[in-house]
């Protein structure tokens, strides 16, 4: 099972970021997806989840209005893209997978995530 990140890095603020998660060695299709950051010194927070059958969503308050997630069954990946960027955004992002029977299930928790991705850094600055 992988779960690898790419597209992090440097943005001023206001500026925008897309992130992409890769998945491989589970069934991706029929896996809730979420996205957590974690800045040096808190814990790790949720951002954002989906279900998947897609109908479902979740946002972490201070992201609402500003990113959003999709996911892409062909290509077994989900996407946070990230628009209006803040220096609190500021973090190492990691996505998550679990599978799931349910298609409209999704986790705000970490604990119920299976698979995690090695992270990636995100850093909001002039």
């Amino acid at each position: 099972v992988q779960l690898v990140e790419s597209g992090g890095g440097l943005v001023q603020p206001g500026g925008s970021l897309r992130l992409s998660c890769a998945a491989s060695g589970f069934t991706f299709s029929m896996s809730a997806m979420g996205w957590f950051r974690q800045a040096p010194g808190k814990e790790r927070e949720f951002v954002i989840a989906i279900s998947w059958s897609g109908g479902q969503t979740s946002y972490a308050d201070s992201v609402k209005g500003r990113f959003t997630i999709s996911t892409d069954n062909a290509k077994n990946t989900v996407y946070l893209q990230m628009n209006s960027l803040k220096p609190e955004d500021t973090a190492v992002y990691y996505c998550a997978a679990t599978p799931t029977s349910n298609r409209d299930a999704y986790y705000r928790s970490t604990y119920m995530y299976l698979y995690w991705g090695q992270g990636t850094q995100v850093t909001v600055s002039s």
